[in-house]
């Protein structure tokens, strides 16, 4: 197994860490891009953030208001083959 390549940066006076090129590239990570951080027993672990909270259906179940009765399994799947159906139609 080849042994990782060994990169250094420095730690500005502001606390700020430059990430070498490479790795930036290879991870796909431009400017902007949200990184999580956790300090672990080996040392400091970046990972990219999600770009949206981990959320459970029982989270946001209800969460939108409706009026009149629930459709039924038929219905809903009817609407969306519509829908498809229009968008397909439209390209």
């Amino acid at each position: 197994m080849v042994a990782p390549e060994k990169l250094t940066t420095i730690v500005s006076t502001k606390g700020q860490v430059i990430l070498p090129s490479a790795i930036r590239k290879r991870r796909d990570w431009g400017a902007g891009t949200r990184l999580q951080v956790e300090d672990t027993p080996e040392g400091v672990l970046l990972t990219q953030a999600r770009a949206f909270a981990e959320t459970r259906p029982e989270d946001v179940f209800g969460s939108l208001p409706h009026r009149g009765k629930p459709k039924t399994l038929e219905e809903m799947d009817a609407g969306v083959l519509a829908e498809a159906r229009r968008r397909h139609a439209r390209d």
